[in-house]
């Protein structure tokens, strides 16, 4: 069968019971829509709470019977609400109880978080009337809780090859012990890619409540323009700083197959949504967009001859590490060196750091600063054009805008500038402003 799709859909898509007819609606649409992930249950409207949140909450009064019993009430209440508009021919009664036991009796979380999945996966396969599949037999984990890339694919290849069409629940798998392990929030994306790299797929089409990417946030630019393709590159770039259409990580097993994702809207089917491609597509202007996140702290370290002064930058980052720190950035002149970190890994951390590079490396003066906003503006377009830099740094300053940070990798695919906080909304309508129209 030619033209195969894997579909993932997430947790909008799963809220309600008309939400899940829409999708039912958009895989009878096409024959080559054989293969479905699903996220847990999502909110219904501003306010609701969301499976897996009263999931991780139940598990969290695990030891408080009264507690736990109220929250998993309102649990099967969702559920039970949705097998009842579908009229689905399926009784969780027997799952709602070895499932409340063995949170119960669980270590960690990942079990009780990976339920909203597996739930609804077993929910729309009987409502489809498709094969159910269970994570825990596909996804891999090993003892540490990394990933394990090759023994997933095999399994999943291997597994999913003994049916035509199947429901897989996203976001879990396994360890070798049969234990579940979770990925990170958002991870049904990542599901979804495994399932699309073991098929072999040909498109791979991420179902949502937006139709695509947009050039920026809407919350700061009203009507933005919407991105009609971009690669994998430039996605990585744009979801890292912020644009959480889709997970960050969920390009890799489909990048190394070069299979397309196509972003989709459930309730704007046909709307062509964003392709993310293996190649930048043709017609690209100089910028795809912009996102940015704020929480960093900057620390600069000053130090005359520093770069003749081998190992300085080592001995510096090793302290880094010494603390369990990531770190985002690390621009450097001759004599300066500066490290941006987010906000949220420094907790309790800073004046121990302050006081081990000042005594590792004796600088000429260290200084920090806080409040500062990361934006990157991204796109294949800008190595090719000159005076990119010069247009987006005269845009800043003529909006009044200070930059605190300047960093441009290599492949010239991006240019991130730090700013203060309060500058960051203005900074990215006058980057937008600069080149949306051009």
């Amino acid at each position: 069968m030619s033209n195969l799709k894997v579909c993932k859909f997430g947790g909008t898509s799963m809220a309600t019971a008309d939400s899940i007819k829409a999708i039912k609606k958009v895989i009878d649409s096409e024959e080559s829509r054989r293969y479905v992930v699903v996220s847990a249950p999502g909110k219904r409207f501003s306010g609701d709470a969301k499976i897996t949140d009263m999931l991780y909450d139940c598990f969290a009064k695990k030891d408080d019977a009264r507690a736990f019993d109220t929250v998993f009430a309102k649990i099967k209440a969702r559920y039970d609400e949705i097998i009842k508009g579908l009229g689905a021919d399926i009784d969780f009664a027997d799952e709602y109880e070895h499932i409340a036991e063995t949170i119960k009796s669980s270590k960690t979380a990942d079990y009780a978080a990976s339920r909203g999945e597996y739930l609804g996966a077993k929910l729309v396969a009987a409502y489809f009337g498709w094969q159910f599949v269970d994570a825990a037999e596909l996804v891999k984990f090993n003892d540490d809780g990394s990933f394990n890339d090759e023994k997933t694919n095999d399994a999943t290849r291997s597994t999913l090859s003994q049916y035509d069409r199947a429901v897989i629940p996203g976001f879990y798998g396994a360890d070798f012990d049969g234990d579940i392990v979770v990925f990170s929030r958002g991870g049904s994306d990542i599901s979804g890619a495994i399932v699309a790299r073991a098929v072999r797929a040909d498109v791979y089409e991420n179902w949502t409540d937006v139709n695509g990417f947009l050039m920026v946030d809407p919350r700061i630019v009203k009507d933005p323009k919407h991105i009609k393709a971009l690669s994998y590159r430039e996605l990585r770039e744009l979801s890292y700083m912020g644009a959480n259409v889709l997970h960050s990580e969920s390009i890799f097993p489909v990048r190394r197959e070069g299979i397309p994702i196509n972003i989709r809207n459930t309730f704007e089917p046909e709307h062509e949504g964003t392709m993310i491609l293996p190649e930048p597509p043709e017609n690209h202007g100089t910028i795809t967009g912009i996102a940015g996140k704020k929480g960093f702290t900057t620390i600069t370290v000053e130090k005359s001859m520093m770069n003749n002064e081998v190992g300085f930058v080592r001995r510096i980052l090793s302290i880094i590490e010494h603390y369990g720190i990531c770190f985002e950035h690390i621009p450097s002149g001759i004599d300066t060196f500066c490290i941006v970190i987010s906000n949220s890994e420094l907790e309790g951390k800073l004046d121990g750091i302050l006081d081990e590079i000042a005594r590792v490396v004796k600088p000429d003066h260290i200084e920090t600063h806080s409040g500062i906003a990361l934006i990157a503006t991204v796109g294949h377009g800008m190595a090719y054009k000159i005076g990119t830099s010069a247009r987006l740094f005269k845009a800043l300053s003529d909006a009044g805008v200070n930059v605190r940070m300047i960093d441009q990798g290599s492949s010239e695919l991006n240019i991130i500038v730090g700013v203060g906080e309060s500058d960051y909304e203005k900074a990215i309508k006058a980057i937008y402003d600069e080149f949306v129209n051009e």
